[in-house]
């Protein structure tokens, strides 16, 4: 019985289409543009297990419930292998601020620098401010 070859022909062009692709791809380098730079809305860094461990992206200006506008954002985290952020960076057109928390319960501090208020607040384990500066 003869077989027709038309599928296997089309198995090997598709390959080799494929490999030039990559090869193109490969020899261009990054997603970065002519400057070098890697563009994008966002940035996620993920562990082995595919969990994302570290991002940064910009968050559109919201409303509040009480009316208010909170300005868009640029938000850094840090986050751990359970999926908790412990370390977050945020700017806004008002400011800055910056919280570092326990791998595990309420204890943090936090440094806010918006609006012309600068505060720093520390919350122990037990979930009770520690101390807190105006």
């Amino acid at each position: 019985m003869i077989q027709s070859s038309k599928p296997q022909f089309l198995l090997i062009a598709l390959t080799l289409v494929n490999l030039c692709i990559l090869a193109a791809l490969l020899l261009r380098g990054t997603a970065a543009g002519p400057d070098g730079v890697i563009r994008g809305r966002g940035l996620q860094i993920m562990d082995s297990q595919g969990k994302v461990r570290a991002s940064i992206a910009v968050y559109p200006a919201t409303r509040q419930p009480d009316g208010s506008t909170y300005p868009e954002t640029v938000l850094l985290r840090l986050i751990t292998a359970e999926g908790r952020p412990i370390v977050k960076i945020s700017s806004a057109e008002d400011g800055a601020a910056m919280a570092l928390s326990a791998a595990q319960g309420p204890a943090h501090v936090q440094i806010l620098s918006r609006g012309g208020e600068p505060r720093l607040s520390i919350v122990d384990k037990a979930g009770r401010q520690a101390s807190t500066l105006p």
